[in-house]
């Protein structure tokens, strides 16, 4: 009875101590970033995507390249250094023990997955409802073509065709230095950047979770106001014109920011933001509309209502991570609901 006596009271300090290491640990990881210094941290980084693009001409005062071509290789150098330096300053920044996989898990490359196909599919196939219309559109060109001169040809024939053009398609692609910037090194550059560094920085800085889904995209519409410049002073195109095609673009980049913001706060996985980028820059627009048939703005719109269902339980952080509890600053997905 003595003995008992003689250990409860340990056992109770012991308890309370690890509580308050628990809390200490807590602590840090929730305080370390200002919200200052994450909102100074992401415009530098947004400044130097940016301005590093001309670096190369204004700082180092490099002669100007001689074909597109050069001019694209340059770009894709200067922003694979301004994406290394933004997720250098990020680790930095964040509270962050020095292990892989912690470091590349806050910015959502998961080390500790040995399936991401989840991360894959599902986003996939949530970004293809919104283009509903566009692939109809598409599958209506496909039976065009099965007719050729006014004879149908048989589907073995169009299968054995459609193989050989999309072969031809894929090898001219890995030659074809403006699809490596459509659909490799823009979309993993700047995910890397505006959703990777920015996000987990802006929700270790105390911003509400839908803060950091509007804010965030206004960092990536802001990066492509060069374009307004390039419009203006290189292609010469009236202040209006270049005016209207800039806003347009900064609306678009607005809405897919918060999409694609939105798909990493809640599966806290790089790949899905990233694959639904490659996906939307191959795409284009969306079709809404076809003066040929209506059936494609039919599948347009049930596309988005199918879009508005599933978005919510297809992004369910269950998916796509084994547990929602040891959460850091910025694993948002545990404690959001919706």
């Amino acid at each position: 009875m003595s003995l008992t006596v003689d250990l409860a009271p340990t056992m109770v300090h012991q308890s309370q101590h690890t509580v308050q290491q628990s809390q200490h640990t807590v602590l840090l990881l929730t305080t370390t970033i200002s919200k200052s210094t994450a909102v100074i941290s992401c415009s530098a980084m947004a400044i130097l995507y940016v301005a590093i693009l001309y670096s190369p001409t204004l700082i180092l005062r490099l002669p100007p390249p001689t074909s597109f071509k050069s001019f694209l290789l340059r770009r894709f150098v200067c922003a694979a250094i301004s994406s290394a330096v933004s997720l250098i300053a990020a680790a930095f920044l964040l509270p962050v023990n020095w292990e892989a996989i912690e470091i590349f898990g806050a910015f959502g490359i998961r080390l500790d997955h040995t399936q991401q196909w989840q991360a894959v599919i599902y986003p996939l196939f949530l970004t293809s409802l919104m283009y509903a219309g566009s692939l109809i559109l598409k599958a209506l060109l496909v039976l065009d073509a099965l007719s050729y001169e006014g004879q149908r040809l048989s589907m073995s024939d169009y299968i054995k065709g459609a193989f050989v053009t999309f072969v031809d398609w894929m090898s001219s692609m890995v030659s074809n230095v403006g699809a490596w910037r459509n659909y490799v090194v823009a979309p993993v550059t700047e995910e890397l950047v505006f959703r990777a560094c920015m996000i987990p920085l802006l929700l270790c800085g105390g911003f509400s979770t839908y803060a950091v889904i509007f804010l965030c995209p206004v960092f990536f519409s802001l990066a492509h106001l060069n374009h307004f410049l390039e419009l203006y002073t290189q292609q010469k195109l009236s202040f209006l014109r270049a005016s209207s095609i800039v806003g347009f673009q900064l609306g678009y980049t607005v809405v897919f920011g918060s999409y694609a913001s939105f798909l990493f706060v809640r599966t806290g996985n790089l790949i899905s933001p990233l694959i639904a980028h490659i996906f939307c820059n191959f795409m284009g627009l969306p079709a809404m509309f076809s003066r040929r048939t209506g059936i494609v703005t039919l599948a347009f719109v049930a596309g988005v209502l199918g879009f508005l269902w599933l978005l919510v339980p297809l992004t369910s952080p269950h998916l796509y991570n084994y547990r929602t509890d040891n959460c850091k600053c910025w694993h948002r997905y545990c404690d959001w609901t919706l």
